[in-house]
This record gives structure tokens, C-alpha cells and sequence, in this order.
């Protein structure tokens, strides 16, 4: 296992006076897929948030060694951390090749970019017939493509990425794992929070399972395949 890139310990988070995490403690090393699952509403998107400086936080996130928690959401992001929101947040009177062009910004830790237009036309060969095109025209499927492409034309090490399978046709889906397993080969950490449990197995080393603002679950895919009552209790609906 590589160096680790990110360490969660003793997270809270709070949207106003609702307290939603209570003492989480996470980590992803370098490389490494990472899938945090559980139910709606139990604060995974809350997880992501916090992380990224976007909501009321307490406790400590360490980015490659050093303290993030306290620092706003663009200095966290500059610091190699990209974001995949679930509302699959693009610019909808810009073109496909204009969203893409608008994720770039250099990586001090890289010489050279790791990813380009390029690259994204080779991962998603659907964009590249839609180059030209306003991405608010664009389908649900080929909007989250160009959202999961143009966090990467800003060259993160870690990745989170919120629901990037919701409601998606099977073929989309697919689509996506195959880009989840681009980004471990050239490196790229990844937190991956998804609901759907065979994906997630796919493709994760590790897994963490949330209920109620708790990790109430940290092992293998194999681990939580074998766990009958950790999915019963806290995955299926």
C-alpha cells in the first residue's frame, strides 16, 4: 500500500444546529479506491462537504500530512483535491470543450498535466461527438461524463466522487467503473460514495459503511460480502 494521502480523525459536521457526523475517522492512501456506502441521509454527502471546507466542521483532515480543516473550500481544492458533486454541476450555455477547458489548472506536484482533452475524448468517446456542443442539451449520462472528465483536466491526487452512477442506464454505468479503474492506474486516489453495492465491490480495495453519522463498518469487499448483518442492517432497503 502506498503513503497515505488523506486521514480523517474525530470528524464532526453540522448543517446549522443539526449535528450530522459524529466522530468519523477515515483514510485513503495513495492510489488507493475507497467506497463509503450506507443509506440516503446518514452523511456521506455530509463526509464529502466537510472535507472540502463546505460545511461546518470540527476534528482534524490531514491532505498528504498536513492540516486542511479551518481552510476554505478553493485553497483545498488548489492543494490536488477534486470534487465530483452529485448535481453534476457544469455550465450549461458552454460547449463541451469549453466545460473541459474551464477544469484545467496546474498541479505543482506533476511536471506536465496527466490528463488532457484528449484523454477525456478516449475515456468518454461520447463527448467527443458532443465537442461542439451546449452541455445543457446534453443527457443526464453525458452530463455526468463531462462533470467526472472536467474534475480531472484540473489533475487532483484524490478524487471524491458523490453518487456518480445515480440514475444512469447500465451502459453508462459501466462507462463509469471503467474510469474509476483509469484513475487507480495512473495513481489517482479515490473517494468514492455510492449506493450501489456491486460496483462499489468492483472496484474499492477498502469500504467503509456509514449509519447515522458513524462508521459502523471498515474492511475488504470481501469482508462486507461475507457480512450478511453489516448489510442487512445498514445497506439494504
Amino acid at each position: 500500500m502506498g503513503k497515505r494521502m488523506l486521514e480523517v480523525q474525530g470528524l464532526h459536521a453540522y448543517y446549522g444546529k443539526s449535528h450530522i457526523l459524529h466522530g468519523v475517522d477515515l483514510h485513503i492512501d495513495e492510489g488507493e479506491i475507497v467506497a463509503l456506502l450506507g443509506r440516503n441521509g446518514v452523511g456521506r454527502s455530509t463526509m464529502a462537504k466537510a472535507i472540502l471546507g463546505m460545511v461546518k466542521a470540527e476534528g482534524s483532515v490531514r491532505f498528504r500530512g498536513d492540516e486542511i480543516l479551518g481552510r476554505r473550500t478553493f485553497e483545498i481544492a488548489h492543494l490536488g483535491i477534486g470534487y465530483v458533486p452529485e448535481n453534476r454541476d457544469i455550465f450549461p450555455t458552454l460547449t463541451v470543450r469549453q466545460n473541459l477547458l474551464l477544469g484545467e489548472k496546474p498541479n505543482p506536484r506533476q511536471s506536465r498535466p496527466r490528463w488532457s482533452s484528449d484523454d477525456m475524448f478516449a475515456l468518454f468517446p461520447r463527448l467527443k461527438e458532443r465537442e461542439n456542443t451546449p452541455a445543457g442539451v446534453l443527457s443526464g449520462g453525458e452530463q455526468q461524463m463531462l462533470t467526472l472528465c472536467r474534475t480531472l483536466m484540473g489533475d487532483p491526487d484524490l478524487v471524491l466522487i458523490d453518487e456518480p452512477t445515480e440514475g444512469l442506464a447500465p451502459m453508462i454505468v459501466a462507462q463509469v467503473a471503467d474510469y474509476l479503474k483509469v484513475l487507480k492506474e495512473r495513481g489517482v486516489s479515490v473517494l468514492l460514495i455510492e449506493q450501489k453495492l456491486a460496483i462499489a465491490l468492483d472496484i474499492s480495495q477498502r469500504v467503509y459503511v456509514m449509519g447515522h453519522g458513524h462508521i459502523v463498518f471498515e474492511g475488504t469487499p470481501a469482508e462486507l460480502k461475507g457480512n450478511a448483518q453489516v448489510r442487512k442492517e445498514w445497506l439494504e432497503v
